[in-house]
């Protein structure tokens, strides 16, 4: 795994379930990114153990460091940096711009924008938003049923205030599951193949890779745009299953190989929809609240702070790594780390500066980019550098 940007005196290498994404690093389209975390401004660990500087609040909070990941404050925040982006994009969608946020993954704030509405979408072989059975063909064994609801449902004449809103919210949603079902039945959507069949690499046994079901639904996403006239579109997946606080020798294997998986599976299906590769046209990339300390706490490993992150894509500047890496090991001695604190890495690329490159990339200012991340002044690089 050669890496131009870093010392050169260092070796670094993917851990061995991160194997199939070994060609897609080698092929450019692959960054890693070292040591990014929540900060509010750079900090060393003289200056972290002093409080001399400006710290994330709640740090090691799953909840709290999952908020400030998506949307830059702890928990309790109402808007997401991916649903801001979508604010700034979505006129350009068209009649269908309420199709800019998409989660396959249920609510989040990392797509709750000011006017930008998050929809969820099933992940079935025909994604479609996720709307009750008046939705469907039949409801209580009636064809006319579910038409005789919708009716009801959107009449507003006979409820007031916030019945009358929630009335307007559900006839929009209904709106949303005919025109999405109509275009996911399209031939160039029907085409994108299903994940691969997963087995974990220390049972051996199949598993459902819920990381790749999501990717490939998200692949389907993509090639419906054309017939609904979507330009910009951010999209959401989620796994859990990481706070390996215990079994860590055999969770962590089979996470990181199902994790490389479906982001080389997710690769190689944008690689041809409908003829047409578009890999440079969709950036991929990983967050999580935090990493995992470097030593044990006797069968697994407790909450960290700063941890590495993959970004992939066709005008990534891939084949490479980013940022700082830090120092690795434990106080031992003599030997001080200046990286660590309390087994966890102090973060030396901010989450701020990760999204600003990735917002840029989309095509968001950099006047935007400096109200929705108001902590990027603080750091000396905004822009990484890692996106084309």
């Amino acid at each position: 795994m050669p890496a131009g940007t870093t010392a050169t005196t260092r070796t670094f290498g993917f851990h061995p379930m991160l194997a199939p994404l070994l060609p897609v690093y080698s092929a450019g389209r692959l960054a890693v990114i070292a040591n990014v975390g929540s900060l509010v401004e750079p900090v060393t660990k003289t200056e972290y153990q002093a409080r001399t500087k400006k710290l994330p609040a709640n740090l090691f909070s799953h909840n709290d460091q999952q908020a400030v990941w998506q949307a830059g404050l702890t928990e309790g925040v109402r808007t997401g940096w991916g649903g801001q982006f979508g604010d700034l994009m979505a006129s350009g969608n068209g009649a269908n711009s309420l199709y800019t946020a998409m989660s396959t993954a249920g609510n989040t704030v990392f797509l709750s924008g000011r006017t930008v509405v998050q929809y969820q979408v099933s992940t079935g072989a025909t994604p479609a938003v996720a709307v009750s059975a008046v939705g469907g063909t039949t409801l209580f064994g009636s064809s006319q049923g579910p038409a005789k609801m919708r009716e009801i449902i959107r009449d507003t004449g006979f409820v007031a205030n916030m019945g009358s809103d929630h009335a307007t919210i559900v006839g929009r949603s209904l709106d949303a599951s005919v025109t999405l079902n109509s275009a996911a039945t399209g031939a160039l959507v029907t085409a994108i193949p299903a994940p691969p069949v997963y087995r974990n690499p220390i049972t051996n046994n199949v598993e459902t890779n819920s990381l790749s079901v999501q990717l490939q639904t998200v692949a389907r996403m993509i090639a419906a745009a054309p017939a609904l006239g979507l330009r910009r579109q951010v999209f959401f997946v989620a796994v859990g299953g990481h706070d390996s606080h215990d079994f860590q020798n055999t969770a962590q294997p089979n996470n990181l190989s199902k994790l490389a998986t479906a982001m080389a599976t997710f690769d190689a299906t944008l690689a041809n929809i409908g003829g047409v590769d578009m890999r440079s046209s969709v950036t991929t990339f990983t967050g999580s609240d935090f990493s995992r300390t470097f030593n044990t706490n006797g069968d697994g490993t407790d909450h960290a702070w700063g941890g590495h992150h993959l970004v992939m894509g066709g005008a990534v500047n891939g084949g490479d790594m980013y940022g700082q890496f830090p120092t690795v090991g434990s106080d031992l001695g003599t030997f001080r780390n200046p990286d660590q604190t309390g087994n966890a890495h102090i973060p030396t690329t901010s989450v701020d500066q990760y999204a600003a490159t990735l917002g840029t990339w989309f095509g968001v200012s950099n006047t935007d980019l400096a109200v929705i991340f108001p902590n990027l002044k603080n750091f000396s690089r905004p822009n990484l550098g890692f996106m084309a």
